[in-house]
């Protein structure tokens, strides 16, 4: 359930964070009236989230009849979410330093447009993560039928992300967010290459690759599956005492390079002489203030 509650933990508060920077932006400008789209934009995303998380689940139980094709199905969503998590991680670490001056600006263009532009604009910025987050979930939290800790634990996650951005919108709350975004990321991808390990053994299990019964090693003995530290690493990391040999080389192969390159260190810029911070009028400007600006909003 940890696994989960962290997916809804780092795309909730990426979420958050943007809709925090979207309203701190409105506030400064004196366009509060514009404060009504944002948040029909942010609330139509969401529910368009959750009706796709239903339909991925649905898909699975109600629309595919044959174990075959359930599984074929699993496999191929687990693969997807491994590209999508990949995919954000490497971006919020790329993109963080300047996604506040990228979404002042469309923003303000936005507003140029009129208030279905503004609505636009917020329910594009949010969907992404809810899209994410729909199917990081699903791939997941496979293998939990019937339970309803996962699902718990995703919203105890999306809750504690929205808690924190309201903290940090008001100032009463400042954390490292370069810090926090590096080691959710990494454990993140640990629990990506769970998810390709489960998606792997779905594609032996639906007979489109070979080797089902050809396992890499078996450690039962020692993990003994019936224990909470067994159930916990196959939880969070899809770690299992008796693996087959091509979800180990796809659990090791995703894991190990991936993990190297996202821990490397990042190419710093050359920091400019004179230092400028973020002030309350919302005139920062520069890779310092940018940063300062994604990571906490100021409170009008």
């Amino acid at each position: 359930m940890f696994a989960t509650y962290l997916i809804g933990l780092r795309e909730g508060l990426e979420a958050t964070l943007v809709v925090s920077i979207l309203v701190a932006f409105l506030v400064k400008s004196q366009r509060r009236d514009r404060l009504p789209q944002v948040w029909a934009g942010v609330g139509l995303a969401v529910v368009l989230s959750v009706l796709f998380g239903w339909l991925i689940e649905y898909t699975s139980t109600s629309l595919l009849a044959r174990s075959e094709d359930r599984e074929l199905f699993e496999a191929v969503t687990s693969v997807a979410a491994v590209v999508f998590v990949t995919w954000m991680i490497f971006w919020m670490r790329r993109a963080a330093r300047t996604i506040a001056g990228e979404l002042r600006g469309k923003l303000t263009e936005a507003l140029a447009v009129g208030s279905l532009a503004v609505a636009g604009m917020a329910f594009l910025a949010v969907i992404r993560e809810g899209l994410e987050t729909a199917l990081i979930f699903y791939s997941a939290a496979q293998g939990a039928a019937g339970d309803s800790g996962p699902l718990l634990a995703l919203i105890g996650g999306i809750v504690t992300a929205v808690m924190l951005g309201v903290l940090l919108y008001a100032s009463a709350l400042r954390i490292n967010l370069s810090k926090f975004f590096t080691w959710t990321g990494a454990l993140l991808i640990l629990v990506a290459a769970g998810i390709l390990k489960y998606g792997v053994h779905d594609f032996q299990e639906a007979g489109v690759l070979p080797g089902l019964n050809d396992l890499a090693f078996d450690i039962t003995s020692t993990l003994d599956p019936s224990t909470w530290y067994a159930a916990l690493l196959a939880g969070m990391f899809n770690v299992t005492p008796a693996p087959t040999v091509l979800e180990t080389i796809a659990w090791v192969g995703y894991a190990v390079p991936v993990l190297l390159l996202f821990l490397r260190p990042a190419r710093r810029t050359p920091k400019p002489t004179a230092t400028t911070t973020v002030t309350e009028r919302g005139a920062d400007t520069g890779t310092e203030a940018e940063a300062e600006a994604a990571s906490t909003p100021q409170r009008a």
